[in-house]
């Protein structure tokens, strides 16, 4: 393990920081696959928007996410750094960032304790130790620590902002109990966050995780997906493309709808397992394979989740009973046996993505970077218009993110006339749909 300590702090604390010239090597690769957070650093690098911020982030510390915290650097901030996932570190990453003189405390494979101590030493920051004013989260563990843990921090912070979709529940939970005293921006339901991150990255990372880990081969293989939301949709047509036979389980009737008319079949949990060779879990919800399903499964039935927590997965049945049988057979896949059956679990049941692979491409995490620079730069610039609560950036930014992909691609867009946007009630630059319209 590789630190930094002073008197009066940890500087910072990584798996090995002779990593860190690999990390910088690939993080420079990245910057060219992040058209959008590159643009922010053109547009506002030399105003320095965030000077005097002290943003605390937790975030999985991947290369990607190091070109996100580097930019905000860039654009003025003092920056702390932890990893939501227990699992997800990049260690070359977190080798790079801590090289270059930020303070990360972050290593692949942190025990639950490891994990909040980690959050922790993201409040303070340098030898003066001075407060967080700023979060930028993703699953909500950093902020719950600050509300619940050190409430009197909160006076000074000016706003959050939430990545995914399982942390702005708890934050609307907070709202709806009066318990929220501060600004939040979801950034999750960007457009150009939820509807290409949680679909376009889930149909990329899915089967690299799932290869990468048990090197089966998918193709006529029967594959479980549970849920039907973007992560859902693009973990159905991840498996599909890879030539696997996909079936749904859903509890909305318009997701089960979609999936239907997509060419899947919808079935129940408790039937669909006995026929598997694959089951993911993509809810974002608790207990969707629990005892009954173990115990329909097949003889070496794959089983992950790409949700946010592991507790989609009953993780705690399956060690509690079955804990005596679990044979390792490399970092983050796991065989246990029930009644005879063999049952490979990978990443501990949390974010197979992230834990058995790399997590989603540079370029689609741009798009939901680039939404929480834009976040972080909204709440810190006009703190005065915003009362506690929680708020999604309006529309002309959304547009602006996607707009900044777009070269990168070689897309080239049409214009309206004057006309013909008076004719749908725009204007010429846009927005060029309302706020009600669903992507």
């Amino acid at each position: 393990m590789s630190e930094i300590k002073s008197d009066k702090f940890i500087k910072f604390k990584v798996k090995d920081i002779s990593l860190a010239d690999w990390g910088r090597k690939e993080i420079t690769l990245a910057e060219a696959e992040m058209p959008g957070l590159m643009a922010l650093r053109e547009e506002y690098g030399a105003a320095q928007p965030l000077k005097g911020a002290r943003i605390a982030g937790c975030l999985h510390m991947t290369i990607q996410t190091a070109v996100l915290i580097e930019t905000l650097v860039a654009l003025g901030a003092e920056v702390t750094w932890s990893s939501c996932n227990i699992f997800s570190t990049q260690d070359h990453a977190a080798a790079a960032i801590a090289a270059a003189g930020i303070s990360v405390y972050a290593w692949k494979g942190l025990t639950e304790e490891e994990f909040d101590w980690c959050i922790e030493q993201t409040l303070f920051f340098g030898e003066e130790r001075q407060p967080l004013n700023m979060i930028l989260d993703d699953g909500g563990d950093l902020t719950n620590m600050v509300l619940d843990n050190y409430p009197e921090l909160v006076k000074e912070i000016k706003g959050l902002s939430e990545e995914t979709t399982t942390g702005v529940h708890r934050l609307y939970e907070r709202m709806k109990k009066g318990t929220l005293p501060m600004p939040a921006i979801n950034v999750n339901d960007s457009v150009t966050k939820s509807k290409f991150d949680n679909k376009y990255g889930c149909k990329e990372s899915l089967v690299d995780a799932i290869r990468r880990a048990t090197d089966v081969m998918m193709a006529g293989k029967v594959a479980v997906v549970a849920g039907y939301g973007d992560v859902g949709k693009g973990s159905a047509a991840s498996l599909r493309g890879a030539g696997a036979r996909v079936i749904v389980t859903e509890i909305d009737p318009i997701c089960a709808l979609q999936a239907a008319m997509d060419g899947f079949a919808v079935k129940r949990m408790v039937d669909a397992v006995k026929e598997a060779d694959i089951v993911v879990t993509a809810t974002g919800n608790k207990d969707i394979i629990s005892e009954k399903h173990f115990r329909g499964m097949r003889d070496k039935t794959i089983v992950c989740n790409i949700g946010h927590f592991d507790n989609e997965i009953d993780m705690a049945w399956l060690n509690k009973n079955y804990g005596h049988t679990k044979n390792v057979i490399k970092p983050q896949v796991d065989l246990y046996n029930i009644e005879g059956n063999d049952i490979i679990v990978l990443a501990e049941g949390r974010l197979v993505n992230l834990g058995c692979a790399t997590g989603h491409p540079s370029f689609v995490m741009s798009n939901s970077f680039t939404n929480q620079t834009l976040a972080q730069l909204e709440l810190w610039t006009n703190t005065d218009q915003y009362e506690p609560g929680v708020f999604v950036l309006p529309k002309h930014l959304d547009e602006k993110v996607a707009a900044l992909h777009l070269a990168k691609l070689g897309v080239v867009l049409e214009e309206l006339s004057q006309d013909q946007a008076e004719y749908i009630g725009v204007t010429v630059e846009g927005p060029y749909k309302p706020e009600y319209y669903r992507y």
